[in-house]
């Protein structure tokens, strides 16, 4: 679909045509280099993506004509994002694309059309699917990390700061900070290790028993009694007699072993048990991660620092990895990153201010 124009184009319309023309030679890049680092199907649509783009750039050339000029530089947003994409091509870089074509200004530019305004809203929902296909891969691993460094940036900070509040020594701050460390890390290690453990039985525990295979053939075609156990898996009564005889008569002919569980019932998948991991692989992480938060507020004690000093460094301390775990989990989550971010800080800071009080609200009523 082609615009006409009915008035001249003027100084500020070249001026934003030739800045569009830039942003969609820029997107186009970012598209082709995420590619790139791809393969398959996920290849083929983002270089799919980026032959949309070069579509729209063909229409901002028709309309500027001989007037498009020397090339110009895309925004910084779009250039910053093909720096990302070149070297790291990761869901990150997905996430801020998504909110990139979620900011498309087609939809009230006259001179774009309404099936770039379309192309561009359907774009951010492509990229969506592809930022969602790489947010389930890393789920797990990256819930127990933004989890476990939070935990330890928000316990730690608040134990140190409620102690060091009450006006005991230096000293004492800084063992009960480690302290704090040890103890919590141990504890999110442990809990993780009986909860890997716990689902992993679990997964066993439902897991068809693969003996059961071999009895298949001595059932009484009557009775039936297969149905019962696809009744039992959640299928309708109808659908379990209708299934179970077609198992029966694959075994009739069969000369290899049958599955018990249908194809789409409620028994976990084959790798599932690997998709949750070992209890001692997540028990390491999960004290890692907390470790590396609860590390944070012991630094300044650890190099000498006490009183105001130290509190006010360690504060700025965890304010910027809470700041900064909050954006991550605003791009992954394809939130705005600075809301994210403020309120990881503003939650992580009450917290601890409130236990701050407490700590002098003790320490005066015990001096």
């Amino acid at each position: 679909m082609s615009v006409t124009h009915e008035r001249p184009a003027g100084v500020a319309d070249i001026r934003r045509w030739r800045q569009y023309l830039a942003d969609e030679q820029a997107e186009a890049a970012v598209y082709r280099d995420l590619a790139a680092r791809r393969t398959g199907e996920e290849k083929e649509i983002l270089l799919a993506l980026a032959e949309a783009e070069g579509r729209h750039e063909a229409h901002w050339r028709h309309l500027l004509g001989d007037q498009a000029g020397t090339p110009r530089r895309g925004a910084i947003r779009t250039r910053f994002l093909g720096f990302l994409a070149r070297r790291f091509g990761s869901v990150f870089v997905l996430a801020l694309a998504q909110r990139a074509e979620s900011r498309s200004p087609y939809d009230d530019d006259a001179d774009a059309t309404s099936t770039m305004a379309a192309d561009e809203r359907i774009h951010e929902e492509v990229v969506r699917g592809l930022a969602a296909r790489g947010r389930q891969r890393l789920a797990g691993t990256f819930r127990a990390a933004v989890f476990g460094i939070n935990d330890g940036l928000v316990s730690n900070l608040a134990l140190v700061l409620g102690i060091g509040a009450t006006g005991v020594p230096t000293a004492t701050i800084l063992f009960t900070g480690i302290a704090g460390l040890l103890a919590g890390a141990l504890s999110m290690g442990a809990g993780e290790y009986v909860s890997v453990r716990s689902q992993r039985e679990l997964l066993e525990a439902s897991t068809p028993n693969p003996a059961t295979r071999t009895v298949l053939s001595h059932l009484d075609l009557a009775a039936n009694e297969l149905t019962l156990v696809y009744r039992a898996q959640g299928m309708s009564p109808e659908r379990a007699e209708v299934h179970a005889r077609e198992v029966l008569r694959t075994v009739a002919i069969a000369t290899g072993p049958v599955e018990v569980a249908p194809r789409g019932a409620l028994s976990p998948a084959v790798d599932e048990h690997e998709a949750i991991g070992t209890g001692l692989g997540a028990a390491t992480s999960s004290f890692c991660f907390f470790a590396s938060g609860a590390i944070l507020p012991v630094l300044p004690y650890l190099f000498g620092l006490s009183g105001p000093a130290a509190i006010i460094v360690a504060a700025v301390l965890v304010g910027l990895a809470l700041l900064a775990t909050g954006a991550i989990v605003g791009l992954l989550s394809g939130g705005p990153p600075l809301r994210r971010a403020l309120r990881q800080l503003l939650i992580g800071f009450g917290a601890a201010g409130v236990t701050y009080l407490l700590g002098l609200l003790f320490g005066t009523s015990l001096a």
